[in-house]
């Protein structure tokens, strides 16, 4: 009886097994999907095509953090604001959440108005959003379509912003210029097709630079650095990429020393520096192999005596250079470089100056001191003068310094607060204000109103003191 009925249940089996079509939950790759067309040959994309208007802004807020890094791209409010040291009980205030899409795009701050780059799945559009500081209304979205696939998140640049313009680069590398007051489209740039560019692992995590009215761009491909007129996106001058270098996860650092303003980029092959203006602009000043990453997500520090830091992740450690004038540009000399385990280095998050001195975290893979805040010695970057504490390790999150006081998140959403100093580590007080994850994106202040995220939401808090 039993053996007649396996039997008939396996005849059954076979049946269904047979009548099934294997292939019937596959999906047919479509053309388009992954952003080329016939021949590999990278799409076209109708950069800045999509527009919506959702509020105006009324606001008296004059403060801006206009950009990667902030006013003077040291990652320091020069803000007036008294900021709390202690959050209230409860943790601080919320003014307001948005849900944004997987990635780790930090916000741009400019006269009461919050710029965000986001990639919205459903759409599947790239696209630059506005919210108003105070109260998180969304303003307007100004983007393109474009195909992407989940690459431990996608959007991870934050834009730049005057009175006139805001600058944006998306994943894939495509750069948008729009108007500041209601995202009128201006122009647009391709890198990946215009110039033959290969995009980094994870996607572009290069902010863009907006600098003497001039959008500059490190491409990679045909050209290392270009240089475009912010109002009509007219080129207006390109270095000659000799080397094949690649764009990295860095981003452009303007750099003024021996009497040259400068464009330093740490970029896959190399690091260079170019003339910024004047009727050389766009020459290469100096330029060594000797730093050279595949992956390079922190920034040139550059120092005011001719010092340029360099740091990177998966073991590559730091290196600092010396630059001194020579002739008509500069020699190259390579002080020091070391190891994750003998100094400061740091993987994804750029160190801050602080008298002289830098601070930063150090990757997962420097030893005892693995994910401690350190502090360095300005003669000696590889001396330690003060750490964290093995119970106070943090991560990739970010950090920077406003009114006198440190703020750093780690990797799950904690801010905490620390005293800067030279000689000691100084923690106020900390809280956790998300209940997500990877929270890496660069923080934005202005007016008191901290503007943070994790991977899929972006939070402002009211950090002023006077209002709390």
């Amino acid at each position: 009886m039993v053996t007649g009925l396996l039997l008939l249940m396996g005849v059954v089996s076979m049946g269904w097994w047979l009548a099934k079509d294997p292939v019937s939950e596959f999906v047919t790759t479509q053309p388009g999907l992954d952003n080329r067309g016939e021949g590999g040959v990278v799409a076209d994309i109708d950069i800045g095509a999509y527009f919506e208007s959702l509020g105006t802004l009324d606001s008296d807020l004059q403060e801006t953090w206009p950009r990667f890094r902030g006013e003077q791209f040291d990652n320091i409010s020069r803000s007036q604001v008294r900021l709390i040291e202690k959050f209230p009980d409860g943790g601080p205030v919320v003014k307001w959440e948005v849900s944004l899409g997987e990635g780790h795009a930090g916000a741009a701050i400019y006269k009461g108005a919050v710029y965000v780059m986001d990639y919205d799945e459903e759409q599947r559009a790239d696209l630059l959003r506005a919210y108003v500081l105070e109260t998180g209304e969304e303003l307007w979205v100004r983007g393109y379509k474009i195909n992407l696939k989940r690459n431990h998140g996608m959007s991870r640049t934050v834009p730049a912003v005057t009175e006139e313009h805001i600058l944006t680069i998306g994943p894939r590398s495509h750069v948008m210029c729009v108007r500041r007051v209601d995202g009128e489209f201006l122009w647009g740039l391709n890198v990946e097709k215009d110039y033959e560019a290969e995009i980094p692992l994870w996607y572009t995590g290069q902010c863009p630079l907006i600098h003497q009215g001039k959008a500059v761009i490190a491409t990679g491909g045909t050209s290392l650095l270009v240089a475009l007129d912010m109002e009509s996106g007219e080129i207006l001058w390109e270095t000659p990429n000799e080397k094949g270098w690649q764009m990295s996860h860095s981003s452009v650092m303007p750099y003024e020393f021996g009497g040259k303003l400068m464009y330093v980029y740490s970029a896959y092959g190399g690091v260079f520096g170019v003339e910024a203006e004047g009727p050389d602009a766009g020459k290469i000043l100096w330029e060594t192999t000797a730093w050279n990453h595949q992956v390079v997500a922190p920034s040139p520090v550059c120092m005011p005596d001719g010092k340029v830091f360099l740091t990177a992740g998966y073991g590559a450690g730091a290196m600092v250079l010396q630059l001194s004038p020579a002739g008509e540009g500069f020699s190259v000399e390579v002080l020091s470089e070391y190891t994750p385990k003998e100094g400061l280095a740091c993987e994804q998050q750029t160190p801050v100056e602080f008298n002289g001195h830098l601070l930063g975290i150090l990757p997962k893979d420097a030893g005892p001191l693995r994910n401690q805040l350190i502090c360095v010695h300005p003669d000696n970057f590889s001396k330690v003068i003060w750490s964290s504490g093995q119970d106070k390790r943090f991560g990739l999150g970010p950090y920077m310094i406003a009114d006198n006081k440190l703020f750093i998140l780690s990797d799950d959403a904690t801010l905490t607060i620390v005293r800067p100093s030279t000689s000691q580590y100084l923690e106020l007080d900390s809280y956790r204000v998300l209940e997500g994850y990877d929270a890496w994106g660069p923080l934005a202040i202005a007016d008191g109103y901290l503007v943070m995220r994790d991977s899929k939401t972006m939070v402002c808090l009211d950090m002023a003191a006077s209002r709390q």
